[in-house]
């Protein structure tokens, strides 16, 4: 399930993952995307089993991440990606957060 997302050069994507996506390096690899592709955000995983990640950056990189998101890293087995756009935050650098 995916939002187009708004006609703009910067742009927010509020990422949700489901499936095999915690204890495979998931959050690992989405901080070495990120910081490949230059995005601000932050990426941490939920309670229920799910990976969330917040992107800011060019659309383009955003995009990129988006898409990757939806393979992950080789251990993953990714069943879903819900995203939603949203206005950018200006958050500065990409953190892995503590889990919620």
């Amino acid at each position: 399930m995916s939002q187009f997302p708004p006609a703009s050069s910067h742009i927010r994507a509020h990422v949700l993952v489901s499936g095999r996506v915690q204890g495979v390096g998931y959050r690992a690899a989405t901080w070495d995307m990120a910081q490949l592709l230059r995005l601000n955000g932050w990426v941490r995983n939920l309670r229920d089993g799910r990976v969330e990640a917040v992107f800011e950056g060019p659309s383009a990189q955003v995009e990129e991440i988006v898409r990757w998101c939806h393979e992950g890293p080789p251990a993953a087995v990714v069943r879903e990606v819900i995203v939603e756009y949203e206005a950018p935050e200006g958050i500065q650098g990409f953190e892995v957060a503590r889990s919620r």
